[in-house]
């Protein structure tokens, strides 16, 4: 068997492989004489049908799938070898007069080749880096919301500013009946605030759906309709009351701190506030962090130049996939996918200088981090080594798990890298602001 390479230009070459007699003839006789040993043919016994009607009767297909084999191995062999880094697969080419029941076979394949480039990690501007802070007014709305969920109900007769009223809305044209508890720091509409308060239980009101609610998601759980109906509703309702209650805010004392965060962890109303704080700026990393590395991904793709085989690409893309593309749609197909397969190759050329590597026990800890989170969402605080162990064996032999856990301890470790190497400028901003500047 002989493997040469023709190189078409810097980013696309042709393999071609041509197969003799000797490097497949002995894989085929020994599987010819296994089907003659247990081949079942009217007229002759087992084990006594001539080689010439095996090899008439099987030998074309036997020959076909040994040269295919023989082939493929030996082309992922010189790929490797070779140390080539090839982009999707090696395309055959189409070859008209090609013809089995030749003694020697010539193959050729179109590769297309990753182009040889440099990332500069010391960016010339600097990228900003958000600190989202939590500002005294984000930090006394928590404490308000903490009073509220753990006071109490105190029945009123009328309804006044802040009650909570619960009720039946109804419009039989929708379909509408659903009780729901309105509370009335959300409800945005004047003329809504101005017809509940000061009614009492058994009157109904008459209240617009549409400007509702300050924020537009509780209309659709307090109409009982989908969130996309919700969106376009537009009616009148009937609202009859059946509760008034005005909502009691919790004290804040140790019974409430202790209630909140263990025993003794906070003793005054300054340290609660600290720690809601503390909490909540935790919390802000994730979303800062990751606003950093779509940043920097996106910096790295707009200022990282390089050629892609796109001819290529285009006809690996269409000829691959589970049904054959026309051309149309096999360039729209790689024109949606060109800026995410640059950005890998920024990101897998990276990872190569940098020496980044997953080891089995650290991503093991990474895994029982991310256990840990998950119980103490459900109040679990300090689970024992061994039950995180177990749980995280478990989930580490899950393929998919590994996997999953693998690209964010990845994307961890390239954030890091980025923080020590990219040209950052901190910014500090509340967290009101960030959504406004980052999410418009």
């Amino acid at each position: 068997m002989n493997i040469t390479k023709e190189q078409i230009d810097e980013l696309n070459a042709v393999v071609k492989v041509a197969i003799t007699k000797e490097d497949y003839q002995d894989r085929v006789d020994g599987i010819l004489k296994d089907y003659r040993k247990s081949a079942n043919i009217p007229g002759f016994r087992k084990g006594h049908v001539p080689m010439g009607l095996i090899k008439k009767q099987y030998g074309k297909a036997v020959l076909v799938d040994e040269v295919n084999k023989l082939l493929q191995d030996n082309l992922n062999k010189y790929l490797t070898e070779e140390k080539l880094d090839v982009l999707g697969n090696p395309l055959p080419k189409q070859q008209d007069n090609f013809d089995w029941d030749k003694d020697e076979f010539d193959f050729e394949f179109e590769i297309g080749l990753a182009p040889d480039f440099q990332v500069a990690l010391e960016t010339k501007q600097p990228i900003t880096q958000y600190k989202i802070v939590a500002d005294k007014k984000m930090v006394d709305e928590q404490v308000e919301r903490i009073q509220k969920q753990y006071g109490k109900l105190v029945s009123k007769e009328k309804v006044a500013k802040d009650f909570e009223v619960t009720g039946t809305f109804k419009n039989e044209e929708e379909e509408i009946d659903k009780k729901t508890t309105l509370e009335l720091d959300k409800i945005k509409s004047k003329k809504a605030l101005d017809a509940l308060v000061g009614s009492k239980v058994g009157d109904t009101i008459k209240l617009k759906s549409k400007g509702l609610f300050k924020e537009d998601y509780l209309t659709s759980s307090a109409f009982g309709v989908s969130q996309d109906k919700a969106e376009g509703l537009d009616i009148e309702a009937e609202f009859t009351i059946e509760e008034i209650n005005e909502r009691e805010l919790a004290a804040l004392d140790q019974e409430l701190f202790d209630k909140l965060f263990g025993k003794d962890e906070v003793k005054t109303e300054k340290e609660l506030k600290e720690k809601i704080k503390e909490d909540s700026e935790k919390q802000f990393e994730q979303q800062s962090d990751q606003k950093l590395l779509n940043d920097i991904t996106e910096h790295f793709i707009e200022n990282t130049k390089f050629e892609l085989p796109a001819g290529f690409l285009t006809k690996w893309i269409q000829m691959t996939g589970e049904e054959q593309l026309s051309e149309e749609q096999a360039n729209e197909e790689y024109e949606k996918s060109e800026k995410g397969l640059r950005y890998q190759l920024i990101e897998g050329k990276i990872i190569k200088e940098n020496d980044l590597q997953i080891q089995l026990e650290e991503l093991k800890e990474f895994a029982k981090g991310f256990i840990k989170s998950q119980m103490a969402q459900f109040g679990q605080l300090n689970p024992q080594e061994e039950e995180l162990e177990n749980i995280a064996n478990r989930v580490l032999s899950n393929q998919d798990e590994v996997k999953r856990l693998s690209e964010q301890l990845m994307s961890q470790k390239l954030l890091d890298l980025y923080k020590e190497k990219v040209n950052l400028k901190e910014k500090e901003i509340t967290y009101e602001d960030f959504v406004k500047e980052v999410y418009g």
